[in-house]
């Protein structure tokens, strides 16, 4: 009888030691496992889109080289004031007055010299070599990138439009020693088209 009592014992013991391990909260310093963060890759921000099969590079503009699998030779370049880039390994390539996807070519070809079967990928991340100003009562003022065909009214739209006490009829577009008249009233009631002319970089808009 004795023996059976202790088996009945030592069952409650260890039943009751089992509840207690179930409901006792894990220690207070006992933590998650933190996930390893991953790095970043980040790259300066272009100041405006363009087209890769129509722009054309100019000198100042800054591009954004890759070359896969060799970051030591990818990063940012600023095309030089005489239209080159310098490029590790292959040196100095000429930049201006080509496409983005021009350039690809040229600087893959240059590479085959030194990788076998080179990719490359090329983007225009700001625009330095084709601007136009505006100035004077518009919502907007500044200098703008010129990366497409624009017309005068097109440039004064991004601008937000002219403020309420500008005078819309008597713009001028300063072109060099040029002073060209732009009446905004006659153009956005379709008369006169013929002055809402295609920027050229450089060109200085003032709205008085």
């Amino acid at each position: 009888m004795n023996r059976f009592r202790y088996q009945a014992l030592l069952c409650c013991v260890l039943i009751s030691g089992s509840v207690l391990a179930a409901q006792t909260p894990p220690p207070k310093d006992t933590k998650p496992p933190v996930e390893e963060a991953k790095p970043e890759i980040t790259a300066a921000s272009p100041g405006a889109p363009v087209d890769p099969t129509s722009y054309k590079i100019g000198a100042e503009d800054v591009i954004l080289i890759r070359i896969w699998r060799e970051p030591d030779l990818s990063g940012l370049v600023s095309v030089r004031p005489d239209g080159k880039i310098n490029l590790l390994l292959v040196g100095e390539i000429d930049a201006v007055d080509i496409t983005p996807v021009e350039l690809e070519g040229r600087i893959a070809k240059a590479y085959e010299k030194v990788l076998k079967n080179p990719i490359v990928s090329l983007q225009v991340q700001k625009v330095e070599s084709k601007r136009y100003l505006l100035s004077g009562e518009v919502n907007k003022a500044g200098a703008f990138p010129l990366v497409r065909p624009m017309t005068v009214l097109e440039a004064l739209t991004i601008a937000g439009g002219i403020r309420e006490f500008g005078n819309g009829k008597k713009i001028i577009i300063m072109r060099g020693k040029e002073r060209l008249k732009f009446n905004y009233n006659e153009v956005i009631k379709g008369k006169k088209l013929e002055q809402n002319i295609l920027l050229q970089p450089g060109d200085h808009i003032v709205v008085p």
